[in-house]
């Protein structure tokens, strides 16, 4: 049997204390990469996204003011966060700190300093047009994914779990099911909105687990906020159909069974100001929802924003195909 994959300025004046978190429900699911593939359709792998609906094959300019609603608790974020998600796919679980009702999606995370407190740090919000990835297809040995620190794999003992933290997939079935982790670089070049790999015009100082960050280099001088986001894959659901050999059933929806190359875009699509705003506050988590300093919405106006699927193909039932790719069945249900 196969299961498929654990599949988003102006210089501060004054030191920035904000720490935000909040839930997303999933905008879609479906084959477009805006960033890496823009313009195709359908793109080599599925996406599970969320965030503003000016989602599409192609996304330019400023992305937070050609939105019409977002599946994120702030209601001026439209950004788009990427992550793969597919052979019997994977649902998606809500983290257990966030109120409950939300559709599936993340657990996303703008700090400066850890996860337990703020800092005192100048934080740059990141201007209309940026855009980055973290991580990539073409890792493919352990060595190389434990080099790429901050994306990381837990094996939930319930949903609370939070370590310890692995570089792949867990080598045994969990519990609570599998969290992945994506920490995005937050040190910024000053200058550059993308670049041909989406990767250089930052530069990552990131260490394990929500820790502070180290200070940025001089190649890449301006600090800007710590994007992370969690997302939980109920993979309870199949502890029972786990192969008998031990080996792994899961793949990522690229075809990756280790979690190697497991990978995210961020598209920056808040509103006006209100990014800079909240970094500018001492607010941490809820505390700046309600207009303190960021608009807020509630879970049914999260969950009722969507997009259409452009692909009109199956991701719900049991594939002998990963979809986009031809593979030999490995296992038989």
């Amino acid at each position: 049997m196969k299961f498929s994959s654990l599949s988003s300025a102006l210089a501060l004046i004054a030191p920035s204390q904000a720490a935000l978190r909040f839930g997303c429900s999933t905008l879609t699911i479906q084959r477009l990469d805006p960033l890496v593939e823009p313009g195709n359709t359908p793109s080599a792998h599925v996406h599970q996204v969320v965030g503003g609906n000016a989602f599409n094959a192609t996304m330019t300019g400023d992305v937070g003011e050609q939105g019409t609603c977002t599946t994120c608790t702030f209601s001026e974020d439209f950004s788009n966060w990427h992550e793969n998600g597919t052979y019997k796919r994977v649902p998606i679980m809500q983290n257990t700190a966030l109120p409950n009702g939300i559709n599936g999606g993340m657990t996303v995370y703008y700090t400066q300093k850890d996860f337990n407190s703020n800092g005192n740090n100048k934080i740059t919000s990141f201007k209309p047009g940026f855009r980055m990835t973290v991580g990539s297809l073409k890792t493919d040995s352990l060595d190389a994914a434990k080099k790429h620190v901050g994306l990381r794999f837990v094996c939930l003992a319930d949903k609370g779990t939070r370590f310890p933290e692995l570089p792949d997939f867990p080598p045994k079935s969990c519990k609570g099911g599998i969290m992945t982790v994506h920490h995005f670089p937050s040190c910024w070049d000053g200058k550059n909105l993308d670049s041909p790999d989406h990767q250089s015009h930052m530069y990552s100082t990131t260490k394990e687990a929500f820790q502070e960050s180290g200070p940025c280099p001089s190649s890449h001088p301006v600090r800007v906020p710590q994007v992370a986001y969690e997302t939980l894959w109920d993979t309870t659901q199949f502890n029972n159909m786990w192969p008998k050999d031990g080996s792994n059933p899961f793949f990522m929806s690229y075809g990756d069974n280790k979690g190697y190359g497991t990978h995210a875009d961020y598209l920056f699509g808040w509103k006006g100001d209100s990014l800079q705003k909240a970094m500018d506050n001492s607010c941490m988590f809820q505390a700046c929802e309600n207009g303190k300093p960021l608009k807020s919405q509630n879970v049914a106006a999260m969950n009722k924003c969507q997009v259409k699927s452009l692909i009109k193909e199956d991701l719900d039932g049991w594939l002998t195909d990963l979809p986009g790719m031809k593979m030999e069945k490995r296992f038989t249900a």
